[in-house]
């Protein structure tokens, strides 16, 4: 009986070809069946390193990675060696491969990784934001109203959170970091990392909308975490904030959602507080 293959997942240059690790090159050369996010992109930066590849390449991208994985998996059960590639920096990482990667562990075969250039460790690297506790939420939904209420979800988040973020979607992106999390948030878009046009934009969240200007290329947003409940204060104070600012004239929905901002909570938990609040209030008689 032949022996399984190994599924090897391989990350690649950002941008830089030189950031190409020698055990890319020689796995890129050897292996059976190479599966590419997209596979222009694989054969230039083949191209590129100097390698001559004999392996078979296939697409492994969204809409066929489901539809590919029993096959790739039949030939690593025939002791074939396969490398797994994306675009750009560690695959997986919202990117494809997460299917395959399953289906060879459930079918006991051996994985293994050649790190390399991630964009998310790169970003936060170079953010100066806190790096001791980070957590990476990909892309935000495109939706304007998922988008609101996943922020919402995130204003609390104490760690720094990474994004990833196409060009167009920006400045949309940001004006609801804003609204969500409150625009003295400090942040940073990192743009074309280790590419000959990299940029580092450092600042807070309302500084970063109003100097963005236009934006092109590959984008990386990393945003600082809430602050901690010294700054925040606790849902109490927020009750009495929204109080504050409803016996100012200004209504409810406006006051939860600027206390929001302002504490760096989502703007259900402030609600939450208001509601508490006004029941304590009911049955204490006050």
């Amino acid at each position: 009986m032949t022996a399984p293959g190994v599924l090897v997942i391989a990350a690649t240059p950002l941008g830089n070809v030189r950031d190409a690790s020698a055990r890319l090159v020689e796995a890129l050369a050897t292996a059976d069946v190479i599966a590419a996010e997209d596979t222009r992109r694989l054969h230039r930066l083949a191209r590129d390193l100097g390698v001559t590849m004999s392996a078979e390449v296939v697409s492994l991208h969204d809409s066929v990675e489901e539809g590919r994985t029993k096959g790739l998996v039949d030939r690593l059960e025939r002791g074939g060696r396969v490398v797994v590639v994306s675009d750009a920096g560690m695959p997986l990482v919202s990117d494809p491969g997460y299917r395959l990667v399953r289906a060879c562990i459930d079918s006991q075969i051996a994985v293994t990784v050649l790190p390399g250039p991630s964009a998310v460790v790169a970003a936060l690297a170079v953010s100066g934001l806190p790096v001791d506790r980070f957590c990476f939420e990909g892309f935000l939904p495109r939706k304007p109203g998922e988008r609101r209420r996943r922020i919402e979800e995130l204003a609390g988040e104490r760690r720094t959170m990474i994004f990833f973020e196409a060009p167009h979607r920006l400045a949309a992106t940001l004006s609801a970091l804003v609204e969500g999390m409150g625009g003295e948030r400090p942040a940073a878009i990192c743009r074309e990392l280790t590419k000959t046009y990299e940029e580092v934009r450092r600042g807070t969240l309302a500084e970063l909308v109003a100097e963005l200007g236009e934006v092109r290329g590959e984008i990386t947003l990393v945003v600082g975490g809430a602050t901690g409940a010294s700054d925040t204060g606790d849902p109490s104070v927020w009750a009495r904030d929204v109080a504050g600012m409803e016996s100012d004239g200004i209504d409810r929905r406006t006051a939860i959602a600027t206390v929001a901002q302002h504490r760096g909570v989502a703007r259900r938990d402030v609600y939450d507080a208001v509601v508490r609040a006004r029941a304590s209030a009911r049955e204490t008689g006050k």
